[in-house]
């Protein structure tokens, strides 16, 4: 057989290696968790972002974050339960769907999604930083927000400073609620159950999740209706960068790692392959079919030309056999008439 040369970029659509994929999150979201911190910015700034977002929903009548928020306060039954949502649900849905995407479905529709997500994080830290908002449950009492965090602290391991763990809550940034990430992560993990989820289950909780999310962070009063609407804006940005970061992503790989490209093929050099799917014939054996196949054909009219001969001399020699069997069949019968005589 031939020797064949793959093609260039026939391992582009091979899944993404876990060892490549945890430090790349990894960085990303440290990235983020710093940016958080650094951006805490001065609070009185953010307490005047954060009512002139109040005021601007009160003018609008779209301020739901308020009569949610009575109603958490006032019944425990809703109150714990989201306070729950609120502080773990960020921390584990979103990476379980990303795992399931790894494992179950094609690459490129992973590459995607990881993409869509890591690129909407970084322009929420970008938000962060240029618009510290203090959230409603850190502004003053007069404005009617009461922290559920804090009121119902005693049943989960957080405390006052948001969904931190008691202690730790110097590690946070509490004035970053523009945007909601809770609620983009949220849609996030929607449209990945709704495009690739099979089952009914994920179709429901691909519609599900986000509603419940953005009604838990406005109830439990962490984040404003417009902060909201920012964490999905910013989902709609980083859903159209992805596909032009993945194309740089590509270039550069392709640009600074060819000795990865040309591997496989330096591997398997001098040794015969199979000519099959996403391979070629190499120049030279193109070169050389042509003839190949040119001398086959003379071949064959050579071949056909001796068999006409053959078929020919055949004939003759049946014809002169048969005049010579006539010819001595007179002869014959001329003795036996003699012989009567």
């Amino acid at each position: 057989m031939p020797h064949t040369v793959p093609r260039a970029g026939a391992a582009q659509g091979s899944r993404p290696r876990w060892w490549t994929e945890l430090p790349l999150i990894a960085v990303v979201y440290a990235a983020y968790s710093a940016g958080r911190l650094l951006a805490r910015g001065d609070v009185s700034t953010a307490v005047d972002h954060g009512l002139a977002i109040l005021h601007f929903e009160q003018r609008l009548h779209i301020d739901f974050e308020s009569p949610l928020n009575d109603i958490f306060t006032d019944n425990a039954a809703i109150g714990i339960p989201a306070d729950f949502a609120y502080a773990s649900l960020h921390y584990v849905l979103t990476p379980a769907i990303l795992v399931w995407l790894w494992k179950r479905h094609k690459a490129s529709d992973y590459r995607f999604l990881r993409t869509w997500l890591l690129v909407s994080t970084l322009i929420g830290l970008i938000g962060f930083t240029l618009m510290p908002t203090c959230p409603p449950r850190l502004l003053e009492a007069g404005h009617g927000f009461v922290d559920t965090m804090a009121q119902y602290g005693s049943y989960g391991w957080w405390g006052g400073e948001a969904s931190a763990p008691r202690g730790l809550g110097g590690l946070t940034n509490q004035y970053a609620a523009m945007p909601s990430l809770h609620v983009g992560w949220a849609l996030w993990c929607g449209v990945a159950l709704w495009r690739h989820g099979r089952l009914v289950w994920a179709r429901i909780g691909a519609v599900a999740y986000p509603l419940a999310i953005t009604l838990v962070v406005m109830g439990t009063a962490n984040h404003y209706f417009l902060d909201a609407v920012a964490g999905i804006a910013t989902m709609g940005i980083g859903a159209l960068l992805a596909g032009p970061a993945l194309r740089l992503t590509h270039t550069l790989r392709t640009r600074f790692g060819p000795a990865r490209e040309t591997a496989p093929a330096s591997r398997h050099a001098g040794a015969p392959a199979d000519v099959g799917d996403k391979c070629e014939t190499s120049a030279r054996e193109r070169e050389r079919i042509p003839r190949q196949q040119g001398r086959g054909a003379d071949r064959q009219r050579t071949d056909g030309a001796a068999g006409e001969g053959g078929r020919g001399a055949g004939a003759d020699t049946g014809d002169r056999g048969a005049t010579a069997a006539g010819g001595a069949a007179p002869a014959t019968g001329d003795g036996a008439a003699a012989a009567a005589r």
